[in-house]
């Protein structure tokens, strides 16, 4: 009896959305399978050498489902879910970092500047391998932020892998209070001639911060140029990417998505007005610069308005849903890839520097004395 109940629930999910489903011709083969599922579930929970929780499972098995589907879709908790609607809106806590998974390992996408990970020197493209005493292989991504969040305060000991390191590589970290200020602006060169835009992540008000200072230095100050740094940038809101782009362009397309639905299908462009009036512009990207900033530089550059200097960035271009469910919890579904005016996708290639320039120096920060990126950039506007 428990069989049938077991499969009758599972039947009812997968099909509640799509009425017409059991007309079609896999109707069979896939109630197959979820009797298969169900018959696996009842040998578990009889004959496994452990007592199981069930529940748990089951989400386990939902995750699953997703993960196998592309590295960024995932299942969240009710509790997840709460804590992932906070990171968008600028105050969360935890280390710092945007992670996701790459062939069944956790990756670091961006460690967030002026954070706990970034400090302790997590860098973009680092593997996690172990959470404290925890392997991490085999987790599901949302079992490994879990691990990561705790009390502010409280100390977490990341065990890595890094290209061209022979060796794991172990940071200690204190959890904390995460302030994401997403804009950071100042007047750099000996002449004070050369405008720094330093772009953080894609929040809900960042356009607002960004154009604020623009307005600034176009208004108390003689520039050459500006320069905008997307560095370690792990993306963040789509309408956001799309608003800032639009500020260095007069027209033409910035981006647009494609879906299996009309509505995920459509193009965004710019509307006439360069808010810094055609002066230069370089950006600056690296491997930590993903998905929203991405469609940024790839879109300047298409359109040839800036310079991409820098090294290769992440290779993010699709983009998420995140859809409540009614535990409370909710799934972060791919619903569409975003493509560059060019037409091109930016899924596992990402965007090509015009000029290469690798960060230097066992000590480099970036945005300080030892950031020789951000010191070529300079050179260039004032020469």
């Amino acid at each position: 009896m428990k069989k049938i109940i077991i499969t009758t629930l599972f039947v009812s999910l997968l099909f509640v959305s799509n009425p017409n489903y059991v007309k079609s011709k896999n109707t069979n083969k896939l109630y197959e399978k979820i009797d298969l599922f169900s018959e696996v579930l009842q040998t578990i929970k009889q004959e496994y050498v452990d007592e199981v929780d069930q529940a748990e499972v089951m989400d386990s098995a939902i995750n699953g489902v997703l993960q196998s589907l592309d590295p960024y879709s995932a299942y969240m908790s009710p509790k997840s879910f709460e804590g992932m609607q906070t990171d968008t809106k600028g105050e969360f806590g935890g280390l710092g970092i945007e992670i996701g998974m790459e062939s069944g390992v956790v990756k670091v996408i961006s460690p967030i500047d002026d954070t706990p990970a970034a400090k302790a020197g997590i860098k973009a493209g680092d593997y996690i391998v172990r959470i404290n005493n925890e392997q991490v292989q085999g987790k599901t991504l949302t079992e490994a932020v879990e691990l990561m969040r705790g009390p502010v305060g409280s100390e977490i000991t990341l065990t890595v892998r890094r290209r061209n390191e022979r060796k794991a590589l172990e940071f200690k970290i204190k959890r904390a209070i995460i302030e994401v200020r997403s804009v950071e602006a100042k007047i750099l060169g000996t002449k004070n001639e050369v405008g720094y835009l330093r772009l953080k992540s894609f929040n809900e008000n960042s356009d607002e911060q960004l154009l604020k200072h623009i307005k600034k230095f176009e208004k108390d100050n003689k520039l050459n140029g500006y320069i905008l740094d997307l560095r370690n940038n792990p993306g963040g809101l789509l309408t956001q990417a799309i608003n800032i782009t639009d500020f260095f362009l007069e027209d033409g397309e910035i981006v647009s998505t494609k879906g299996r639905r009309i509505n995920e299908t459509r193009r965004f462009f710019s509307k006439k007005g360069d808010e810094i009036h055609g002066k230069p512009l370089i950006v600056i990207i690296n491997n930590g610069s993903a998905s929203a900033s991405e469609i940024v530089s790839g879109a300047l550059k298409d359109h040839k308005r800036a310079t991409i200097l820098g090294e290769h960035s992440y290779g993010k271009g699709s983009v998420q849903s995140i859809i409540p469910l009614k535990n409370g919890g909710g799934i972060r579904l791919t619903i569409s890839k975003y493509y560059l005016p060019s037409g091109k996708s930016i899924s596992d290639v990402g965007v090509m520097p015009d000029i290469f320039v690798e960060e230097t120096g066992d000590n480099f920060r970036i945005n300080t004395e030892t950031d020789n990126q951000l010191d070529y950039a300079v050179k260039l506007l004032k020469s």
